[in-house]
């Protein structure tokens, strides 16, 4: 097609139009191009994937070449440059295309000058197919021989090449494969299968592209007609539909972490490949996720009115929803264009009759107020309500002109006001002329500022002139934003209503670790927008603004949601804020949920009051019940105990204490610690105001744990006894400060004149400030005058008309001490936990209190007799419980010279008493143990011991030897050396048997817990001494003892110690018993034995000691099982088998003992990695069990 003379003249007038083919061809005006091509120089056109690709013969830019082909020879260069020489003369050339150039190049083996001309093409973003098909086929350079091909062996129009090595291009090419070395006849065959491979995908890929094409344009146009007139009926899906719905919905499912849904869902469609969209077979680009499709089902389509404003006239053909830049034209639908512009123009005369009605609205209201300023104001209107007056009028026209020039389209007008701002914000986008647009409501705000002036130019410039001109302003108000920035608000309002269209679109393009800098904008523009839905929309990304918010973040936005409930009040809190903590009850993620646990708390104070007691508490009672998360049920504990803060309704008093049970038997140890420093303080708070904290909630606990001793006489339910135990123990301090709230002198408590400061050591450390009976008295000094007067109403004029001390008196304290001489003496759980119990309320009340009011009535209780412990009447008193809790939770309470005095003289008269009365030594021992674990009280124990060492009943001396044992464990190795030991040695001096005996589990204790050798010598010679003096041979008791002993100590105890002596003596013990004649003492030294020997095989023994001491020992013990108990028998037998095995594996691992080192270290790598794996399992046990199965 020759060039037109027209274009080439512009060409050369604007030299930035210019190419280099274009600049030559203006220089050779006379020249035509050659667009005759041959079918192999053709260049094939623009791929079926890529509609954007230029097709080859429309390039513009060219270059010039002789029609002379040269060769690929060396004299082909020189004829070649002769040919160009004499081209550039020749008055009539011919201009062949690009693609023509590519085929010559190819065509003539110029390789690298092709690959050059290819890479240029591409860096200016002009892609050739034929360059590019050829480079990337790895068969074009790849060849069995060095040699240079024949020209029937070229590949292209000229005919085939050598099949590729590998899927690879010309820059991926490993030559150093290609050596001479070996045989390549396998490697070529699977380069040739994976090169046949892509093409076949290759077709694939178009067929599929045709046929997709074939079934989006055929279908019954009739059906499709049916379907439109009738929505209600459905469509039947597609097939290339279902194959995308079934992509998307794959995609979904994997990004949301629903791994499992997604392999089931894949295998139920198997016939398609997820992982690539080109499978589909949609020829087309790839459509938004489910998660967006969504988000906009219901919102409209994209469409003008998005993009233009109403006020201006725009031309259909420059809508943007038109546009079909860098696409080749197709055939446009008119009728359904003309249909879109209809109901746009539609949609935008809805919009200016609803601002129509606004307006006229705005104007009722300005008249109304002119009228009242004129009848109050009797001088003449300012200018200012003038201009207001002046104004209105102008708005109420304009907008009647904008009405009746809505279905028009000029576009002269470079200056108009969006019909959809409520006429709130000045346009910058053209302005042709002065002109101020004001609001009603910021009338006030504008008063004192001056119209703006714009100086006008002495031209005479037509409008559309002077609107063509402004046009070349880089200005762009076709987008969204670009229509927000052309517009400034003029008024407060306006400024929110900015906000709230802008804020949803910037967060979520914030980062998400500063997004937290975005809440105080979101809450201001939530407190003062106008529309309910926009405030709405905001509080929904404020709860939303951060997908797992941290503490600090969690704290931001409480604080914030804290200033909104200031702000608005309660109507409103009620209805923005509670939905969205309603919404994320149930959230997949804690944070969420801990968020609106958090929330619930926080706002309690600006809720209704019927909302807080109801709505509120019961979501939150819901989330404490249902959630599985500990810190979300924390948060939940601390909310409701701000609610019971906060509560007036005295009906509920019964769920709060529900909740209290509930919360006080939660599994988790964090939630329990925030009922005891939240939830119960509030809770009890609440009860002192409603007079029930000792009508009804101390008193329904214990009944609780009287019901739980009752049902609980065989097996008690420990785990509920600490639960209603630890309730009852928060509930001292608030129970303290009724007795004095409510006491005779309560009036006379001033705060003149000098106070004393309360002592550090008072009061119990308490949990939590709400359990500081200064916090619940209201202050430090209050609380240290009703101290002052405390004390010296209990010292001098008692209790008379204290009716809230009385029933702590006489109600609560007999209650309590029946109730502990019910418990099980053996179950020291339940006597620590009483004992803390009555050690924190004897400190809460104070010294004067234990002595006048708690010690009593213990002591009458505990009459130290040995009448008292007659078992054959039942009164056994000092045998239960009661002992180490008036012990350890009373006589503990105060530490001074005489209150240890009172405590070692109660110790000392319950061990003789016991002791005399031959009564069990339970209750002592729970003293000891309890008393021994804090190390305060070694030495006042070992006074006590002292005093049973050295009296005169045998009785008592066997009691003390008994107790060492316990008292052992945790003292120091200098008190067990000082004054353990010695005693110990000064009752194995006694001529009594019995009391012999009784030091030998004390002993064993010495031996199990210190490292001290001269002391461990010691205590060996004393053992040795009882298994080695003739006068211990016939002594039964001893050697049971000893045997007993040995079995305790022996796994714990010195390898040395355990080797040397330990089992020499066991097995000398059971050689013994093989020749013993009485039948009882024999089976019970058998049986003594054989658990000392089950407890000493999980040891590790040395061979020699294995063969000589502990198999020997066993098989003379099995000799006995043989005749007394053959269940036992079979057990000694597979012990000797496994011992025996051990001694030959270690046998045959000494002859080994040449291994090298290395085959070692990868065993115990092997064992290293086994065991690291077994350690990263988290299944349970039975699923462990199934590692091991073999797969059938």
């Amino acid at each position: 097609m020759a060039k037109n003379p027209f274009s080439a003249k512009m060409a050369s007038v604007n030299p930035f139009n210019l190419s280099d083919s274009e600049e030559e061809a203006d220089r050779r005006p006379n020249e035509t191009i050659d667009t005759q091509k041959s079918p192999s120089d053709g260049a094939p056109g623009p791929s079926p994937g890529n509609p954007f690709s230029p097709p080859a013969d429309t390039e513009p830019r060219t270059l010039l070449l002789s029609s002379n082909r040269t060769s690929p020879s060396g004299e082909g260069s020189g004829s070649g440059s002769t040919a160009a020489t004499s081209a550039m003369a020749a008055t009539a050339e011919t201009r062949i295309s690009v693609d023509g150039i590519a085929a010559q190049l190819i065509r003539d083996q110029y390789i690298l000058t092709a690959l050059e001309f290819h890479t240029e093409l591409l860096e200016a973003g002009r892609e050739l197919p034929r360059l590019r098909d050829y480079f990337s086929n790895p068969g074009n350079f790849e060849r069995q021989s060095g040699t240079p091909p024949a020209k029937d062996q070229v590949l292209g129009p000229g005919g085939p090449m050598h099949r590729a090595g590998s899927i690879s291009t010309l820059d991926s090419l490993d030559f150093a494969r290609y050596s001479d070395d070996g045989n390549r006849e396998s490697d070529e065959r699977v380069a040739v299968l994976e090169f046949e491979l892509r093409k076949a995908k290759e077709t694939i890929q178009a067929l599929r592209a045709n046929l997709t094409q074939a079934a989006e344009s055929e279908g019954p146009s009739q059906e499709r007609k049916n379907f439109k007139s009738s929505p209600e009926i459905q469509e039947s899906i597609r097939p290339l539909e279902k194959r995308a719905l079934n992509f998307l919905v794959n995609e979904y499912l994997l990004k949301n972490e629903c791994k499992l849904s997604s392999i089931t869902f894949s295998d139920e469609n198997d016939d398609q490949d997820f992982e690539l969209w080109d499978d589909v077979g949609l020829n087309t680009p790839k459509p938004p996720d489910l998660l967006m499709l969504y988000r906009n089902c219901g919102a409209p389509l994209p469409s003008p009115r998005d993009m233009v404003n109403v006020s201006v006239g725009v031309e259909f053909a420059d809508l943007p929803g038109n546009c079909t830049a860098q696409e080749p034209p197709k055939k446009l639908d008119l009728s359904h264009q003309q249909k879109e512009v209809i109901q746009e123009l539609e949609y935008q005369i809805s919009l200016l009759n609803n601002e129509k009605q606004s307006l006229a609205e705005q104007m009722k209201k300005l008249q109304s107020e002119i009228q009242t300023l004129k009848r109050t104001v009797s001088s003449p209107l300012p200018a200012t309500l003038d201009m207001g007056s002046h104004h209105t009028s102008n708005t109420a026209a304009s907008s009647s002109s904008i009405t009746t020039t809505t279905n028009t389209t000029s576009s002269t007008n470079p200056l108009s006001v969006s019909s959809t701002d409520n006429n709130q914000y000045l346009d910058i986008r053209g302005v042709s002329e002065p002109e101020t647009v004001t609001h009603p409501q910021s009338l006030n705000t504008l008063k004192s500022r001056p119209p703006v002036q714009f100086a006008q130019p002495n031209r005479k410039l037509s409008p559309a002139f002077q609107q063509a001109l402004l046009s070349f302003c880089r200005t762009c108000s076709d987008s969204r934003l670009g229509a927000e920035v052309s517009r400034i608000a003029d008024s407060e309002e306006s400024v929110l209503l900015m906000l709230g269209r802008c804020l949803p679109h910037i967060v979520p393009n914030v980062l998400l670790a500063k997004r937290e800098e975005l809440i105080p904008l979101i809450l201001c523009t939530a407190c003062l927008h106008p529309e309910p839905k926009e405030r709405d929309q905001l509080l929904h990304i404020l709860f939303n603004l951060i997908k797992r918010p941290d503490d600090e973040q969690r704290q931001m936005i409480l604080t914030g949601c804290v200033a909104f409930a200031r702000h608005v009040g309660p109507t409103r809190v009620e209805a923005e804020l509670l939905p969205q903590c309603w919404e994320q009850i149930n959230h997949k993620y804690p944070e969420r949920r801990l968020l609106v646990a958090e929330s619930c708390g926080a706002l309690a104070p600006y809720l209704p009051k019927e909302i807080r007691s109801s709505l509120v508490l019961s979501m939150l009672q819901q989330m404490l019940a249902e959630d599985k998360a500990d810190m979300v049920r924390e948060a939940v504990i601390k909310s409701l105990g701000i609610i019971m803060g906060y509560i007036d309704d005295s009906d509920k008093y019964s769920q709060g204490f529900e909740l209290m049970l509930l919360s006080l038997g939660d599994p988790s140890e964090r939630v329990v610690g925030a009922v005891h420093q939240v939830f119960i303080p509030a809770f009890a708070a609440w009860t002192t105001e409603l007079g029930t904290l000792q009508s009804s909630l101390i008193p329904s606990l214990l009944a609780r744990i009287e019901k739980l001793l009752m049902q609980g006489e065989h097996v008690l339910d420990e785990h509920k006894l600490h639960m209603f135990l630890s309730g009852l123990q928060s509930l001292i301090p608030p129970l303290f400060a009724v007795v004095l709230q409510n006491a005779p002198f309560t009036s006379r408590a001033k705060l003149n004149g000098e106070i004393p400061t309360i002592e550090v050591t008072r009061f119990p450390r308490p949990a939590s400030p709400l359990q500081d009976v200064a916090t619940i008295i209201g202050s430090r000094e209050m609380l240290s005058a009703l101290l002052l007067l405390y004390d010296y109403q209990l010292e001098h004029e008692g209790t008379t008309g204290w009716d809230s001390l009385l029933w702590v008196v006489n109600q609560l304290l007999p209650q309590l001490i029946e109730i502990v001489g019910r418990i099980n003496v053996t179950s020291s759980t339940c006597v620590h936990e009483f004992s803390r119990f009555f050690w924190r309320l004897c400190r809460t009340f104070g010294k004067i209190f234990t002595n006048t009011k708690v010690k009593p009535q213990f002591q009458e209780i505990l009459r130290l007799s040995e009448e008292n412990v007659d078992t054959s009447t039942g009164n056994d008193i000092l045998t239960k419980a009661t002992v180490p809790i008036y012990a350890t939770g009373v006589l503990t309470c105060y530490n001074q010279d005489e209150d240890r005095k009172l405590l070692v003289g109660f110790l000392e008269d319950v061990m003789t008493t016991l002791s005399l009365s031959h009564a069990p030594l339970d209750s002592l021992k729970a003293a000891f143990v309890e008393l021994g674990a804090n190390p305060v009280y070694h030495e006042l124990l070992l006074t006590v011991l002292w005093y049973g060492v050295v009296h005169t009943s045998a009785l008592v001396r066997c009691t003390a030897a008994r107790m060492f044992e316990l008292v052992l464990r945790g003292m120091s190795e200098a008190l067990v050396d000082r004054r353990a030991a010695p005693a110990l040695i000064t009752l194995c001096s006694g001529p009594e048997f019995s009391v012999r005996i009784s030091t030998i589990p004390a002993f064993g204790t010495i031996m199990e817990t210190v490292t001290q050798k001269e002391l461990l010598e010691r205590v060996k010679m004393q053992l040795a001494s009882f298994l080695e003096d003739p006068q211990y041979q016939d002594q039964h008791s001893l050697h049971m003892e000893i045997i007993r002993t040995f079995g305790r100590v022996g796994p714990n105890a010195e390898p040395r110690f355990r080797d040397e002596f330990v089992l020499p003596h066991l097995h000398k013990l059971a050689l013994a018993n093989n020749s013993q004649a009485v039948e009882s003492k024999r089976i019970d030294i058998a049986t003594q034995l054989f658990e000392a020997y089950s407890a000493l095989s999980c040891c590790f023994i040395s061979e020699e000691v294995m063969v000589n001491h502990f198999l020997p020992g066993l098989r003379c013990l099995r000799a006995d099982m043989e005749q007394l108990s053959p269940e036992h028998e079979v057990i000694l037998s597979s012990m000797i088998k496994e011992c025996e095995i051990k001694v030959e594996n270690r046998g045959m691992a000494d002859a080994q003992g040449s291994m090298s080192i290395a085959s070692s270290l990868v065993g115990e790598d092997a064992k290293t990695k086994f065991l690291s794996k077994m350690g990263q399992l988290t299944t349970s046990g039975a699923m462990l069990a199934n590692v091991f199965q073999r797969k059938k």
